[in-house]
């Protein structure tokens, strides 16, 4: 197997919402889009976020009706303090404060227009190797 390319799809009521949001806050550029289906990329990133609108009916039947509830979209970022503040100063709204955990990882989260959770990561904690 060669993967070229990788891209992490959710299904949300608003395509276009949850692209602006990534677009605004985060530096990506839409790459395709279309009515119900958005394809985003930033060079850095390594992956597209394909959103698809809820309900398409050229997702199969069981995933049609499917929120992207549960899932996360985590970014590792160099500077998580400043990019805390830079979101904050934008007005989006910290859904979970910066946390620090036993194993290393420090993180944030944020949520898009349809509750996309966006966590911000990095390992600088005190035992991270």
């Amino acid at each position: 197997m060669n993967i070229t390319s990788s891209a992490v799809s959710l299904n949300v009521a608003d395509p276009a919402a949850s692209a602006r949001f990534l677009v605004d806050h985060f530096g990506f550029a839409e790459q395709m889009s279309a009515d119900g289906f958005s394809s985003l990329a930033r060079p850095d990133a390594g992956f597209n976020v394909v959103y698809l609108r809820t309900g398409m009916p050229t997702l199969p039947p069981d995933q049609r009706d499917v929120h992207a509830q549960g899932q996360i979209l985590a970014f590792v970022v160099d500077d998580l303090e400043g990019e805390l503040a830079r979101l904050q100063e934008e007005g989006v709204g910290i859904t979970m404060p910066l946390t620090v955990e036993e194993w290393g990882e420090r993180a944030f989260q944020v949520r898009d227009p349809n509750g996309v959770i966006v966590q911000l990561v990095d390992w600088n904690g005190p035992t991270a190797q």
